[in-house]
């Protein structure tokens, strides 16, 4: 008898740094700037008016404080999508507007719009590779939007961690595909995004 387990760490919500703002906004000016190649801890320090060695203390990489910058900017992204969402009727419907919301408002967002300029390779990963951090930040949110329509009977019946990762990965090219988006049309495709996660959903 084989028994069926999976790894729930990528739908629990990853714990935030305690970094100072001022450093997590000059590591996100130093990538609208230079890109995130490019982007220095030697870079961050100046623009945040501290001593390198101050970063160094706080940080082992560039890389850790690049990830926590994108931690930030999604959350607060995913927030308002889902501000945006609230008064649908049913849990299902709130995903479904949330899904949608998320990926347009990423597509506007300045961060964002950079890497996909600068160093759009950067995003590959996450396409073959690997569950990122914001992956997991918004399977935790699509977990819990998910138990509650467990709740109110609006989403079928599921394992919660294994449904939020896959909608995640459904969701993901559509993420990574902005300018294949922007030529064949953004509104309709979003909106055929919504339909899709409203079917999947459904009891």
């Amino acid at each position: 008898m084989t028994s069926q387990c999976h790894n729930t760490e990528v739908v629990t919500e990853p714990a935030p740094r305690e970094l100072p703002d001022p450093i997590l906004d000059a590591t996100r000016a130093s990538v609208l700037a230079v890109g995130v190649r490019r982007t220095t801890l030697t870079d961050v320090a100046r623009r945040a008016g501290v001593s390198r060695m101050t970063v160094y203390r706080l940080v082992p990489d560039v890389t850790t404080l690049i990830l926590e910058v994108m931690s930030r900017e999604f959350t607060a992204l995913i927030t308002a999508a889902e501000q945006d969402a609230r008064r649908r009727r049913t849990a299902r419907a709130r995903i479904a507007a949330t899904t949608a919301s998320v990926v347009r408002r990423l597509h506007e967002e300045p961060l964002f719009r950079r890497v996909l300029d600068v160093d759009p390779e950067l995003l590959l990963p996450y396409l073959t590779d690997r569950f990122g951090t914001t992956q997991r930040v918004a399977a935790a949110h699509v977990r819990r939007m998910l138990a509650d329509g467990h709740q109110d009977g609006s989403v079928r019946r599921g394992d919660l961690d294994l449904m939020a990762v896959a909608l995640v990965l459904m969701v993901t090219p559509f993420v990574v595909s902005s300018r294949l988006l922007d030529d064949v049309g953004r509104e309709p495709l979003l909106a055929e995004l919504e339909r899709l996660v409203d079917a999947a959903l459904r009891p």
